[in-house]
């Protein structure tokens, strides 16, 4: 039993251990109330050391009574009354773009208040960090903005999207930043805002029982995988009998039509091409016909 523990104990400090920025549930809870560290996010990525973050949230949920309700990962809200939507993808099908428009519509709906007059309305950031280069043009950062198609001028209605291509981790403020979301030791990341808190998560008692549900979630992944390990050993085991019970039925129709040809007087030869037996099969069958 102790053993059984100590077992469990070291898997969990080993996925723990593991564990870097572009898994969300980590993201979350590097960021959850970190103010300075959200706003190196927002700084790197807008190239504005000016930005002053006032509050950060995760898995903030926005009901919708008239549709699709959402939960956005990381919303932020600086000194400038914007906010900004940030969202880790690893899976590419995450990041379509009609999902970073209903995002941004989402805020819309959500922070302008009845009465309020349009121009109240805040300037609002969704921030897709996708593993893979989504975007496919092998670009650092996508800037995404509403334009005249006559003029080419920016249409300012104060939305913006952002996809960053994480994998673009070059020597630059913001390819460093990228670096560090794949880092899973503090003492390796560049961005010291970021070391403080991911050194309490990892490696203090108090941060491994805050990410309970990180380590919940990895346990029922693990649970799941092993159903689905027996659930296939089980098919094949399956397969196996139905098999042999196939060959075993198929065995006896061909000797049951083996000894009809011999008692019909049918040579050895004939009953072997007919019945598919071997030889030393129908050669037996003979013999205890004739015994």
């Amino acid at each position: 039993m102790q053993t059984t523990e100590v077992g469990q104990n070291s898997e969990i400090k080993q996925v723990i251990g593991s564990l870097c920025m572009m898994n969300n549930r980590f993201m979350n809870f590097m960021l959850d109330d970190n103010k300075k560290a959200a706003q190196v996010f927002l700084r790197v990525i807008l190239g504005d050391d000016k930005i002053k973050v006032r509050n950060v949230r995760i898995q903030s949920f926005i009901q919708n009574i008239y549709g699709h309700s959402s939960q956005l990962d990381i919303l932020a809200l600086d000194s400038k009354g914007r906010y900004f939507n940030v969202e880790v993808q690893r899976s590419d099908e995450g990041a379509p773009a009609r999902r970073a428009r209903f995002y941004s519509s989402i805020l819309d709906t959500h922070f302008l208040q009845p009465g309020k007059l349009y121009e109240e309305l805040p300037d609002t950031y969704v921030i897709f960090i996708t593993e893979n280069d989504v975007l496919h043009d092998n670009l650092p950062l996508y800037n995404i903005r509403r334009r005249i198609d006559e003029n080419a001028k920016c249409f300012e209605d104060g939305s913006r999207i952002i996809y960053v291509n994480s994998q673009r981790r070059d020597n630059t403020a913001l390819g460093k930043l990228m670096q560090d979301l794949y880092c899973t030791e503090p003492k390796n990341l560049h961005y010291h805002e970021f070391a403080e808190r991911m050194e309490f998560l990892k490696y203090s008692k108090e941060g491994e029982e805050k990410m309970t549900d990180v380590i919940e979630e990895y346990a029922a992944r693990k649970a799941e995988a092993l159903a689905k390990e027996a659930a296939k050993k089980a098919a094949r085991k399956a397969a196996k009998e139905a098999a042999k019970k196939a060959e075993e039925k198929e065995q006896a129709n061909r000797i049951e039509l083996a000894q009809g040809l011999l008692a019909d007087g049918m040579s050895i030869e004939f009953t072997v091409r007919h019945s598919k037996l071997t030889e030393a099969e129908v050669r037996e069958l003979a013999s205890k016909l004739s015994a």
